[in-house]
């Protein structure tokens, strides 16, 4: 009995210092901000391989009811990162990466389908620049945007479980509209190393805009064959560019 219980003990202090070991080189920390209509929790395969590499993560619960409280919900978090910090955005997240991302801290961005707006654009504006094949979006009477739950799986997660989809329509965040209509002041991604994905099924995000915008601002691109909810269906694909990020020598 003594030996099996040693045995055990000794599995289990083995996991867990697999599990807190460090990455050995690169950036340690990675932050991670999610898109409209969604929450954190969708990071969440993402989030456990990434610690199961070694990363400190932490995962940005913004509010959606203003661009500037978005961003100051992810200042929020890199303020208590102890050292450098790898910011990674999911759809309209990626707006906001591009503004909190003028942080000190922010070694590098990763956007993941995700707008990446140029100082002086508005999000919501550059959408209609090439618009996006899904038509789910409606207002509420307070001006408050969502994606009709009967489209929603069709617009923003079609490559996932039914029973998935289903719960996040009827989950989803409704995000301000106003949040989308505020120009960004200046764009990181200028200043920083950048790492981004295109999901070539995407329905919320147009595919050719992704292209557009990361050619612009020469980021390091990989396309995935993936709806717009890329980052729950291919988590491995979405850890393998962020590590790209977070190893890639400083500059």
């Amino acid at each position: 009995m003594k030996s099996k219980l040693t045995l055990v003990l000794a599995m289990m202090v083995g996991s867990v210092a697999a599990y807190a070991t460090p990455p050995a080189a690169g950036v340690k920390n990675v932050v991670l901000v999610h898109g409209a209509f969604a929450d954190g929790s969708g990071w969440k395969p993402v989030a456990a391989l990434l610690m199961h590499k070694g990363y400190n993560v932490s995962v940005v619960q913004e509010p959606e009811t203003s661009f500037a409280e978005d961003v100051k919900a992810t200042q929020r978090v890199i303020d208590m990162q102890t050292g450098p910090v790898v910011l990674v955005g999911h759809s309209y997240g990626g707006a906001i990466i591009t503004e909190a991302g003028n942080d000190p801290k922010v070694a590098a961005l990763v956007y993941i389908a995700a707008l990446q707006p140029d100082t002086g654009e508005v999000p919501g504006a550059l959408l209609q620049k090439m618009p996006a094949a899904g038509k789910g979006i409606k207002p509420t009477p307070d001006g408050f945007l969502y994606i009709d739950p009967a489209l929603f799986a069709n617009d923003f997660a079609a490559d996932l479980p039914k029973e998935q989809a289903d719960f996040m329509a009827r989950s989803q965040v409704f995000v301000n509209g106003g949040a989308l209509g505020q120009p960004i002041t200046s764009a990181a991604w200028k200043n920083r190393p950048t790492w981004a994905m295109v999901a070539t099924q995407d329905h919320s995000i147009n595919p050719e805009l992704e292209r557009w915008m990361y050619k612009r601002s020469n980021s390091h691109v990989t396309e995935v064959k993936a709806s717009h909810a890329v980052y729950i269906s291919h988590p491995a694909e979405v850890v393998k560019l962020i590590e790209a990020a977070a190893k890639a020598p400083a500059k």
